[in-house]
């Protein structure tokens, strides 16, 4: 371990931040990918967990890959030959939208800072996007000549919508938090001192409610973008079904029907 990733626990809620301030939190290694997805790893096999809040250290959320590390064809892009550097993104970075967008524990991008190339798509892959005043957004990888290789083409076009995605794309150009409110690519904008609280805040009403009925209900919507309707409606019946035969929903119902707060198990 690098020390790339810190883990931190309060209740059922997790945060995990990003921990290379004085590199803005770039991705810049393969075990730096293996942190990431490692530690999505762990709370994914962790039933006890309700809720994800990820974040970065210092004045950025991420700045997306190490610019010294393309230039040298290390770290995250090493390779020689374009046959070793496909093979470089598949066994690195691409692990991390595998991970983390499948994951059924619901995760919350908290944005303290820019949120560049791969940090923008690490975002996207999360649920739910706060942004702080001060973060900016860039899907820049034009910039410097190649793709969205981590995902990005999946990912923010369902964010925001192809045109703005595309344009977003195409120009390599930064927005600021009040314009990614404006297009959808974050729900909410908050002074930086309120990002962290807001979050927090957001992250225990979710883990509140009963966490099967929360990771089914994720589920669904993820596969919603995907599937037909009547393939969804079919999903939706046997999750349902699942659902009702939890204790948590009994428990759910009961607690209403006698006007007093739930009590929920995760059963």
């Amino acid at each position: 371990m690098t020390g790339f990733i810190i883990s931190e626990r309060e209740g059922g809620i997790v945060t995990l931040t990003l921990n290379r301030p004085e590199k803005r939190n770039a991705i810049s290694t393969r075990g730096e990918c293996d942190e990431v997805v490692d530690a999505v790893e762990a709370l994914r096999r962790d039933d006890t967990v309700r809720c994800i809040i990820l974040t970065g250290a210092g004045t950025s959320f991420c700045a997306g890959g190490d610019l010294k590390g393309m230039r040298d064809r290390t770290g995250i892009t090493q390779g020689d030959t374009a046959a070793e550097m496909r093979e470089s993104y598949r066994r690195g970075i691409q692990r991390i939208p595998l991970a983390l967008y499948e994951l059924d524990i619901p995760t919350i991008a908290a944005m303290n800072g820019p949120a560049i190339g791969a940090g923008l798509d690490l975002a996207c892959m999360c649920d739910i996007r706060i942004a702080s005043e001060k973060a900016i957004f860039a899907e820049s990888f034009v910039k410097v000549g190649i793709v969205p290789g981590d995902g990005g083409a999946f990912l923010l076009p369902r964010v925001v919508g192809m045109s703005k995605a595309l344009e977003m794309s195409l120009t390599g150009e930064a927005i600021n938090a009040a314009e990614a409110l404006a297009c959808g690519l974050v729900s909410r904008v908050v002074a930086p001192d309120d990002l962290l609280p807001t979050a927090r805040a957001l992250a225990e009403k979710i883990a509140a409610n009963p966490p099967q009925a929360v990771r089914l209900t994720k589920r669904l919507l993820r596969e919603g973008q995907h599937l037909r309707l009547s393939t969804l409606l079919e999903m939706s019946a046997a999750f349902q079904a699942l659902a009702h035969d939890t204790r948590d929903h009994r428990e759910a119902v009961a607690a209403m029907l006698e006007k007093r707060a739930p009590s929920f198990e995760g059963r």
